[in-house]
């Protein structure tokens, strides 16, 4: 019994009776944990790694806005005269100098200015004579001191009407080439013709004529334009003057607009809450247009922090994951691990700042680790 039980017993364990041989056992594979992946040198060669490192991680806050003419490089061009419009000289798009004409209109106001300032001289050489008589009269004590007084009041207000006269005579000096009833409107800068509300025989009411004046001609410089953007209170700190910009259009969705951040509200909106911020941008090219809708966006720089490159993130479920490189396996892999991070992914840049989950120094998948995930 106990020869039959040893050679059972070596038939089971595989080493047979003498003359029998037994086939080699092969050694199983190791099988890695249910969270890490073990790849050969030759597989990982398709990965792209990186080391995590503590650094100052760009961001951009982006703002809503509207681009606006430059107020200092624009002007609203108003008749001073009352009259009717004869011929417009310029139309929109047309690029003028400083004093090019816009329009000629035709107006009493001409005559009545000119007829004004000969009355006012007329008066003043009457009242000023009459001030003389008086003045002698009363130092020969043949007249009274209140008539003096009277004459020598008369004879400031005659001054003043004429040199209220000719100021206004001044004023129109400059558009009265043509004729005593004719009036040269033209462009009080360099620029181009934005708009244009004027048209042939068009009554217009003078600034001066004690009515409601219409902008006829708008003028203005485009090369450079205005965007008006709103900061909610918490972004306020972060917006400094001087700060570059970029700037974008739906109309042309290909371009970047460079400008700069040069004034920031100092109070709040009391409406909507928010602060104004003005960035000036370079429009070379015409593409920006007045009331156009802008998105602005303004660099930032965050608090340092280790910095997880984008691409390396996985969202797995309600998971948020990375695969990091741990070294090699017993039998010579490369081990990867699935590991749950938390990153701050509000942030624009292809950084984001690991909240927990990796420290410096250690070295995660950034290209391939989609691949990865289906393996595990």
């Amino acid at each position: 019994m106990k020869g039959s039980f040893v050679l059972l017993a070596g038939l089971l364990l595989g080493l047979g009776t003498p003359g029998c041989h037994r086939a080699p056992a092969e050694t199983p594979a190791l099988q890695p944990p249910d969270n890490q992946v073990w790849l050969s040198a030759e597989q990982a060669s398709a990965l792209r790694l990186a080391v995590m490192r503590t650094q100052e991680i760009p961001d951009a806050l982006r703002v809503g806005g509207r681009v606006a003419f430059d107020d200092l490089r624009i002007s609203h061009v108003f008749s001073p005269v009352s009259g009717r419009v004869v011929k417009l000289l310029a139309g929109p798009g047309d690029r003028l100098q400083r004093g090019a004409p816009l329009a000629l209109i035709s107006s009493p106001d001409i005559g009545s200015a000119w007829s004004d300032v000969v009355k006012a001289r007329a008066n003043v050489d009457a009242s000023q004579r009459e001030y003389q008589r008086q003045k002698e009269l009363y130092e020969a004590h043949a007249g009274p001191l209140r008539d003096l007084e009277g004459a020598e009041n008369n004879f400031k207000q005659a001054k003043a009407e004429l040199q209220r006269a000719e100021g206004k005579a001044r004023l129109l000096r400059a558009g009265t080439e043509l004729g005593a009833e004719d009036y040269v409107l033209r462009a009080p800068i360099d620029g181009e013709v934005v708009a244009r509300n004027a048209n042939p025989g068009m009554e217009v009411q003078g600034q001066y004529g004690g009515g409601t004046a219409v902008e006829l001609f708008t003028v203005g410089e485009l090369d450079q334009v205005l965007v008006i953007g709103d900061l909610h209170e918490q972004e306020v700190p972060a917006v400094k003057v001087g700060v570059e910009v970029q700037v974008r259009v739906v109309s042309a969705p290909d371009k970047v607009f460079s400008g700069k951040v040069d004034w920031v509200s100092p109070a709040l909106d009391p409406t909507t809450h928010t602060a104004k911020v003005r960035i000036r941008v370079a429009n070379p090219e015409r593409l920006l247009k007045g009331e156009m809708y802008a998105t602005v966006s303004i660099p930032l720089v965050l608090p340092a922090a280790v910095a997880l490159p984008r691409n390396a993130l996985l969202h797995l479920g309600d998971q948020t994951v990375v695969y990091v490189a741990l070294g090699e396996s017993p039998d010579r892999r490369l081990r990867f691990e699935r590991r749950r991070v938390s990153v701050q992914e509000d942030v624009s840049g292809d950084l984001y700042p690991v909240l927990s989950g990796l420290k410096e120094g250690e070295t995660v998948v950034v290209d391939g680790a989609l691949l990865l995930s289906g393996v595990t």
